[in-house]
């Protein structure tokens, strides 16, 4: 694979996510940062951002629900640049019936090279990070480039 490097902007794309057990953990974590996602883009999958908009101040873009494919849909956001920050409390006790589909959005996080919290102690990190607020340059596929490869 070939690689470019793009610059992520100061104000990001957050994509929010939690499995039914860590919903509540997901919305205090929004609680204790709310100021800070505030100025920036956030998404999240359907009950998810339903409750964050409940229970914070917070603009949410909500997506369908994990499990109809809103994890699919945030992978998607990912892959075409439109995703910056993923934050994804996944409960690791739970088994999912849709585990395949969050094993593909964990991949695609991987593939362009986006940073990613799966607990809250990584989240806080993310959030305490200077690179939070300021633009910053990184490695990802170039997509491009491999299509014309492949196209020859």
């Amino acid at each position: 694979m070939n690689y470019k490097t793009v610059q992520t902007p100061a104000k990001k794309a957050i994509a929010l996510v939690a499995h039914d057990n860590l919903k509540s953990s997901l919305i205090d974590w929004c609680k204790k940062h709310e100021t800070s996602l505030a100025q920036h883009r956030i998404c999240a999958t359907g009950t998810s951002g339903q409750l964050i908009e409940k229970h914070c101040k917070l603009n949410i873009e909500k997506l369908i629900s994990g499990p109809l494919g809103g994890d699919q849909q945030i992978g998607a956001k990912i892959s075409e640049g439109e995703i910056d920050m993923l934050v994804f409390f996944w409960d690791p006790f739970e088994p999912m019936p849709h585990d395949p589909d969050v094993k593909a959005l964990l991949r695609i996080a991987a593939v362009w090279n986006i940073p990613v919290a799966c607990n809250f102690a990584s989240a806080d990190m993310m959030m305490a990070s200077s690179l939070l607020d300021q633009s910053f340059s990184k490695r990802v596929p170039d997509y491009e480039r491999y299509i014309q490869d492949r196209s020859q």
